[in-house]
C-alpha cells in the first residue's frame, strides 16, 4: 500500500511538471507581430523625401567704361550691346548647368575716363575688392592693353571688345581672348576695294598716334605697298588735334589722291569735316572707327562718298545659312533679332561698337554653356576651343604661345555713306562685293 502510494505521488509530480513546461510557452503570444516587407515593386513613400531646389548663384562681369572723355561715344554705345545681353539672359531665367545649377549675371563697372591710369586703378578694385568673376575691356586698345596687364598679373579672364590692336596678344597672355579683327587687318579691305576702283591711286597716310592707329597702319603700309600703290605722305597727328590745316596743307603737296587712315571718332569726323571744307579734290576717304557710327550723319555732305572699316552691319548681317555652309556652329540671335532689340531698348539703330558689346556676353554665354561651369579654368578651356559663328561673324582665336588670344575667325566689311532716294545719307556696305548693298561712290569729288 505503501508503496501504492508512492508510485502515485511520483506520478502527480512529473504531470505537474509536464503542465508548467507547457504553461512556458503562453508569453510567445505577446509578441509583435511579423510584418511582410514591401513588394519590390512598390514605389517609396515620397512624403518623407526633401524636395530637390536648384542653387542660384550670380556671375559678376566687371569693366569700365568711358562715360567722359575721348572714348565716350563709341564707349557707351559698347556698353549698351552688352547690357542688352545680360537684361535677355537674366529675363529669360539665366543659364541652367546640368546639375541644375542656374546661372545670373551682373555688372561692375566704372567711368575710366578715357585714361590708361584710371584703368590700371579701376580693374585693379574691380578684381580685389569687388570680386568679379570675369572682365570686359574697356573700349579703345590703348585702355584695354592698360587693363590686361591687372586681368593677367591677377588670374582673370577677359574678353576684348573695342580692342583691335595686335600686340596685346602678343605679350604670353593666356587669359586675354580678343573679339575684334585685329588692328593690322582692318584696313587691308578697304585697299583691296581701292584696288579694282584705281589701281594708280596715290596714297596718304595720315593717323592719330595712338596705340590702336598706329598698329592699324603698320598693316596697311606694307599691305598697301604689296598691292603696288605708291605712299605719297605719312603722318601722325595728335590725339587732341582740333585743327588739321597744316596736315591738309601737306596732303595737298604730296600729290595724293586718296587718304587713308584717322583713329577715333572725335578726331576722324572732324578730319573728315576740315577735307570737306579745304576742296582739296580728294578722289576717295578711309578713315578709322568714325563712319561706321551712326552720328557721322550729322556732318551733313562732309559725310558723303566717306567710306570706313566696320566690324559688322546691320545691312549685311551674319547668317545661321551662312554658318551652316561654312560647317561652323551657329550661335545666338539672327542679326534682325539683335537689331530689333536694340532699336527698342536704345532708341537707336545698333553700330558695330553695340554688336561687338552684345557679342562679348554672348561668346561668354557659350564659352560657360560648353564647360557646363563658371569656373575660370573650365572656362578658358571653352574658350581655347571656340570655334563658331553669330551675327557678328566668325570667332575663333589662336592658341599659339606666341599669340595667344589672337582673334582669327573674323573679317571686316567696308561701310560708305552715300544718300538713298529721299535724298538723305544712310550707311550702305560696299564691300566685299558679295555682301555689297551698293556699288561704292567714286571718285567722291572732282580732282
Amino acid at each position: 500500500m505503501k508503496r501504492t502510494l508512492f508510485n502515485l505521488f511520483a506520478l502527480m509530480i512529473v504531470l505537474g511538471l509536464a503542465l508548467t513546461a507547457c504553461g512556458g510557452a503562453a508569453p510567445a503570444a505577446t509578441e509583435a507581430p511579423v510584418v511582410e516587407a514591401p513588394a519590390a515593386t512598390e514605389a517609396p513613400v515620397a512624403a518623407t523625401e526633401a524636395p530637390v531646389v536648384a542653387e542660384e548663384v550670380t556671375v559678376t562681369i566687371g569693366f569700365t567704361a568711358s562715360q567722359t572723355g575721348a572714348q565716350e561715344v563709341s564707349s557707351k554705345r559698347q556698353v549698351n550691346g552688352f547690357n542688352l545681353w545680360m537684361n535677355q539672359v537674366n529675363e529669360a531665367g539665366g543659364l541652367t548647368l546640368s546639375d541644375g545649377t542656374v546661372v545670373k549675371f551682373a555688372a561692375q563697372s566704372y567711368d575710366d575716363e578715357s585714361t590708361k591710369e584710371r584703368v590700371q586703378e579701376l580693374y585693379t578694385r574691380l578684381i580685389t575688392e569687388d570680386n568679379a568673376d570675369f572682365l570686359i575691356s574697356p573700349y579703345s586698345s590703348g585702355l584695354t592693353a592698360a587693363a590686361a596687364v591687372i586681368a593677367e598679373q591677377n588670374g582673370k579672364l577677359m574678353i576684348t571688345t573695342g580692342a583691335a590692336d595686335d600686340d596685346t596678344y602678343k605679350q604670353g597672355y593666356t587669359g586675354v581672348f580678343q573679339l575684334y579683327t585685329p588692328g593690322s587687318l582692318y584696313l587691308t579691305s578697304t585697299v583691296d576695294m581701292l584696288k579694282t576702283l584705281d589701281p594708280a591711286a596715290k596714297i596718304a597716310i595720315v593717323n592719330e598716334s595712338d596705340k590702336f592707329s598706329t598698329a592699324v597702319v603698320g598693316g596697311l603700309k606694307p599691305y598697301a605697298e604689296s598691292q603696288g600703290f605708291e605712299i605719297v605722305l605719312e603722318e601722325a597727328y595728335a590725339s587732341d588735334t582740333a585743327d588739321f590745316g597744316p596736315i591738309i596743307n601737306k596732303i595737298v603737296d604730296s600729290g595724293a589722291t586718296v587718304v587713308l587712315g584717322g583713329g577715333h571718332y572725335p578726331d576722324g569726323s572732324t578730319f573728315a569735316r576740315q577735307l570737306y571744307e579745304r576742296k582739296v579734290g580728294i578722289q576717295f576717304i578711309g578713315i578709322l572707327v568714325a563712319p561706321p557710327d551712326s552720328k557721322f550723319s550729322e556732318l551733313g555732305d562732309a559725310a558723303l562718298g566717306v567710306t570706313g572699316p566696320s566690324q559688322w552691319e546691320g545691312k549685311a548681317t551674319h547668317t545661321e545659312e551662312e554658318a551652316n555652309g561654312l560647317g561652323i556652329e551657329w550661335f545666338g540671335p539672327s542679326g534682325e533679332e539683335f537689331s530689333a532689340a536694340f532699336e527698342a531698348a536704345y532708341g537707336d539703330k545698333p553700330t558695330y561698337h553695340a554688336a561687338g558689346g552684345y557679342t562679348a556676353g554672348l561668346l561668354l554665354e557659350r564659352a560657360i554653356r560648353n564647360a557646363d561651369s563658371v569656373e575660370s579654368e573650365a572656362v578658358k578651356a571653352a574658350l581655347d576651343a571656340i570655334n563658331i559663328f553669330t551675327f557678328y561673324g566668325g570667332i575663333k582665336f589662336d592658341t599659339s604661345a606666341e599669340a595667344h588670344g589672337l582673334q582669327i575667325g573674323h573679317s571686316m566689311v567696308v561701310i560708305q555713306w552715300q544718300k538713298n532716294e529721299a535724298g538723305e545719307l544712310v550707311r550702305e556696305v560696299v564691300w566685299p562685293a558679295d555682301v555689297a548693298t551698293k556699288a561704292p561712290i567714286f571718285p567722291i569729288t572732282a580732282p
